[in-house]
């Protein structure tokens, strides 16, 4: 008895730590991530899928195992192309929950990237809460400098997926997990609690603190 009390306990506690950054302190990671991509080489994301991505998610740190039910779990930023096809929105926040369920002992890190390649993935993107394999169709993405080698699942998924771990980028597969708005987070940035549809469709202002990550996606992947 004492030690499934002491499992509950260790995932009780282990639930805030995911939380001890703020945004601005996720924004930064977020932003290291997408630099990543620029000098991976032909070990990164196909530039030619990022150029024609309708959104861009990044959440960085992802945490897996410590005793907690569920998999994995983190909080991040997605951006999404302006209407005009050239440049990039001000970011909304988004939470991720793992589609593993049972306890995984032990854990690691990743930073996750999605690219959501189509109007319908991004509808799911702005939605409350989608699942990824149900409302929306997602694929491990491929790495290399181009995308020739998909295959016919991976062309018809409206979001690919990808982890970078140690530096080194590799397709991911989601199928399960649970993507839902963080209107928390988006109160810290905004001042209010705007929700991410809001974000797309108004417009606001770049907040200070992603204004490096908005401009990094301006410069890996601007349409021309």
């Amino acid at each position: 008895m004492r030690v499934v009390i002491g499992v509950a306990l260790t995932a009780m506690l282990a639930v805030p730590m995911f939380a001890q950054k703020d945004a601005a302190e996720r924004l930064q990671a977020a932003t290291e991530d997408l630099n990543a991509m620029a000098t991976a080489s032909d070990k990164g994301i196909p530039e030619d899928l990022l150029s024609k991505a309708q959104c861009v998610v990044v959440i960085p740190n992802v945490k897996a195992g410590g005793f907690i039910v569920g998999g994995e779990y983190g909080k991040g930023f997605f951006s999404c192309r302006k209407k005009s096809g050239v440049g990039w929105s001000a970011p909304g926040s988004i939470r991720l929950a793992g589609g593993k369920f049972g306890l995984l002992i032990g854990g690691k890190e990743t930073d996750v990237v999605m690219l959501v390649m189509n109007e319908r993935g991004m509808n799911s993107l702005l939605s409350d809460k989608f699942t990824l394999g149900a409302e929306a169709s997602g694929a491990a993405g491929p790495v290399g400098r181009d995308s020739s080698a998909m295959t016919d699942a991976q062309m018809k998924a409206e979001i690919l997926t990808y982890s970078r771990s140690r530096g080194i980028f590799g397709g991911l597969d989601l199928s399960g997990s649970t993507v839902t708005q963080d209107t928390d987070s988006n109160k810290e940035l905004y001042g209010n609690a705007i929700t991410n549809k809001e974000i797309l469709h108004t417009a606001p202002p770049v907040p200070a603190e992603a204004k490096s990550f908005v401009h990094t996606l301006d410069r890996l992947s601007s349409r021309k």
